[in-house]
């Protein structure tokens, strides 16, 4: 069953005075119960086998190294890998995988991730259900989770999310942002305690800035030179850097405003993961201000191009948070 709450039953609109983005409304947020019980906990825990996992891990190539700031390994500093993890679940009976980071939370048990990693209709748009056996590992390498396994207790979106049709991108793309409250893991310990660190989040930060985004991508979207190197096979993590544009659609096709992100060849397995602005590399610590959901071509000028053609650039963006949108969501999960 799916509740509209805040905190204990009611429903929850944004703050006075917030600005939507266009296309977009105040919040109302959906709570979803998911793995409670201990025996439920261990069921997503058994459903997760190496093989499972492996068999979303992309084969290696033998491609030569490559990196650049629209996609490279990340080997910095080991304080922002702790925090950003691989995000498994199925989806429809298909088992997929997307990115999620640990944020500052009053139950250090929060993470953030794209919509579409947590609920969702089907490829046609019909029959919207939550995802199943969502299971968080952060820092996850090479099929590791140094810090242990995470199963998700709950799911808190936006009620105007679980409407989405897959047709309407003006409507519904603002709000393809959510969040998971998780348990604890294998050794009893909370998710931001067991890293020793969470990223701080930010509401209402301006959409054009030097940002940095990471992920764990299972394909280089637009470059087969890099295809099969491990961060970008799902087994590494991945990360872009550089200044945003924001994503406008097409007279067809348009968009909300608030859509923005970096030139950016990680693909499929990257969406959820954050968008960070004032990034400090040294330490590892920034202010995630939006998340990864989706991979257009945009040329000099910000307007959609084809791919292949001259001065045209894939792009990974997602909604910009805002406190009409994202801090609702925000405060019903840390307060979980």
């Amino acid at each position: 069953m799916t509740a509209v709450v805040l905190a204990a039953g009611m429903a929850l609109a944004a703050p006075a005075g917030a600005a939507p983005q266009d296309g977009a409304t105040t919040s109302q947020v959906a709570v979803h119960p998911e793995a409670v019980t201990a025996s439920q906990q261990q069921a997503v825990l058994g459903y997760w086998t190496p093989e499972r996992i492996a068999a979303l891990t992309q084969p290696s190539s033998s491609n030569r190294p490559k990196s650049g700031p629209d996609g490279a390994p990340w080997t910095g500093a080991d304080t922002l890998s702790r925090t950003v993890g691989r995000l498994f679940f199925t989806n429809h009976g298909e088992d997929e995988s997307c990115t999620a980071t640990v944020v500052n939370s009053a139950n250090h048990s929060t993470i953030v991730t794209a919509g579409h990693c947590v609920n969702g209709p089907d490829l046609l748009g019909d029959n919207d259900e939550w995802l199943s056996n969502e299971m968080f590992v952060p820092g996850y390498h090479d099929g590791l989770a140094p810090y242990g396994k995470f199963v998700a207790r709950a799911g808190v979106a936006d009620a105007t999310w679980l409407l989405n049709d897959e047709q309407n991108a003006l409507k519904y793309d603002a709000y393809d942002q959510a969040f998971l409250v998780l348990n604890t893991n294998a050794t009893g310990k909370r998710v931001q305690d067991a890293v020793g660190a969470a990223q701080r989040i930010g509401f209402d930060r301006p959409g054009n800035a030097s940002v940095y985004e990471f992920g764990y991508p299972r394909e280089a979207s637009g470059d087969p030179t890099r295809a099969g190197l491990p961060e970008y096979t799902g087994a590494r993590l991945a990360h872009c850097v550089g200044q945003t544009r924001e994503y406008p659609g097409t007279k067809d096709h348009p968009e909300p405003r608030g859509e923005w992100g970096t030139p950016c060849v990680m693909g499929g397995g990257s969406s959820g993961g954050p968008r960070v602005a004032d990034f400090d590399p040294s330490s590892g610590i920034g202010t995630v201000v939006g998340d990864n959901t989706q991979g257009p071509y945009l040329d000099s000028s910000g307007q959609v191009c084809a791919p292949g053609t001259t001065s045209c650039t894939r792009h990974l963006v997602g909604p910009q948070f805002t406190s009409a949108i994202t801090k609702p969501l925000y405060k019903a999960a840390e307060r979980a």
